[in-house]
């Protein structure tokens, strides 16, 4: 019997074949080779709260260094049920209906993978946060796509229920939107109500910028209508409201079935987060909630600021009215795609910027920009500056 060679060297056949180095990594690396300012990835060039600083070396202090409950500390629950209830009117079961997560992305991916089947239909809006479609491959589901058209992003409610099929398992949205920097108003969640009450379809609410919202009528939430939140889950990072986007912790909301379901996901995924981090955030809730009540004033001047210091670009500057990002129109000064466009501008100009075209799967022919503006004044200015020159 003649004996069977295996090379030594096996490569896997990838579940994700057309995956690489996410747009945000490639030019975060880019800035630093070139030194540009790098308003491309999203986070703050600044540190958290120093009361939320001096509350973690507190608790590590005092020897919350083990194992956190795997649903996450019970004070922590607690204090995210007491401030849900303030802010959407609906009081979840800390026990039962709220679970801390190794990052807002871990509660995505744990939510996705817990109700996604093979087979199953997700409708998602483009342009698109990167993480949602890689959960939804690895669950063996198919995303269908809506594509919003700038500059205002609003649904097509007919071309939605259009997307419809008995196949829809899921229906992914994000408020604030990153990248757009919309936000859907109470009337967005009626009539995605009205859309699939009559059909077995959850919802995944994204809002990690719920706090950073620039809306007179404030953050429209999921949890805040009562039929839509008996069948979804709301997920919300820490990170992003006390820009300690390092700390990776974050937590859904959702009702006590579908926590159920997501926390057998959870448990084999992180199976608990960062202890202390967790005690740190639970008195930083309860002690100064100013904190996230101030937190769209906070941001709102670090936008306008920005906004005035391009007034006199050739960019043209898309509304914003949430997240920490700006969308800019670059149509007036080059001709090239987007990709090549950030390429160029962080080599030439020092600037380092997104382009929109990554978050999405088809075509996207507008020449768009995503630029962050949570950094400190002099990075805004100094960022302003260079392409004001353009």
């Amino acid at each position: 019997m003649a004996e069977t060679v295996v090379s030594a060297d096996l490569t896997p056949q990838s579940k994700l074949p057309t995956l690489g180095t996410t747009i945000f990594s490639q030019m975060s690396a880019l800035a630093q080779q070139y030194q540009a300012i790098n308003l491309s990835q999203g986070f703050p060039d600044f540190d958290g709260p120093l009361y939320l600083q001096q509350r973690l070396a507190h608790h590590v202090s005092q020897g919350a260094n083990q194992y956190a409950p795997m649903t996450g500390v019970a004070a922590l629950r607690q204090a995210i049920a007491e401030k849900t209830t303030e802010l959407s009117g609906y009081q979840p079961d800390a026990e039962n209906e709220i679970t801390v997560t190794a990052g807002a992305t871990e509660a995505l991916y744990a939510a996705i993978t817990a109700l996604v089947r093979a087979g199953d239909e997700v409708i998602c809006f483009d342009p698109s946060y990167d993480s949602y479609a890689p959960a939804v491959a690895l669950a063996g589901g198919e995303m269908k796509r809506l594509t919003l058209q700038p500059p205002v992003f609003a649904v097509d409610w007919q071309a939605f229920n259009q997307l419809l099929s008995p196949r829809t398992r899921l229906v992914i949205l994000n408020t604030p939107h990153n990248p757009s920097a919309t936000v859907w108003q109470q009337s967005d969640f009626a009539q995605l109500w009205q859309a699939i009450a009559q059909h077995e379809i959850y919802v995944l609410s994204d809002e990690v910028y719920e706090h950073i919202c620039f809306d007179a009528a404030g953050h429209a939430s999921v949890l805040a209508h009562p039929q839509l939140r008996q069948r979804a889950l709301a997920v919300s990072s820490f990170g992003k409201t006390f820009h300690m986007t390092g700390w990776k912790v974050g937590y859904c909301v959702a009702p006590a079935a579908l926590s159920a379901e997501l926390r057998k996901v959870h448990q084999y995924l992180t199976f608990s987060v960062n202890t202390p981090a967790q005690h740190a955030l639970a008195d930083m809730l309860r002690h100064q909630p100013q904190h996230y009540h101030q937190l769209p004033q906070f941001y709102q001047a670090r936008r306008d600021r920005f906004i005035n210091a391009l007034s006199g670009s050739r960019l043209k500057i898309l509304p914003c009215s949430g997240t920490y990002f700006l969308l800019a129109d670059y149509s007036a000064i080059s001709d090239l795609d987007d990709v090549d466009f950030c390429h160029w501008l962080t080599k030439e100009v020092g600037v380092a910027a997104i382009p929109l075209s990554v978050f999405c799967a088809g075509p996207f022919p507008h020449k768009l920009i995503r630029l962050c503006f949570a950094k400190q004044d002099a990075t805004l200015d100094a960022a302003a500056e260079r392409l004001c020159q353009l």
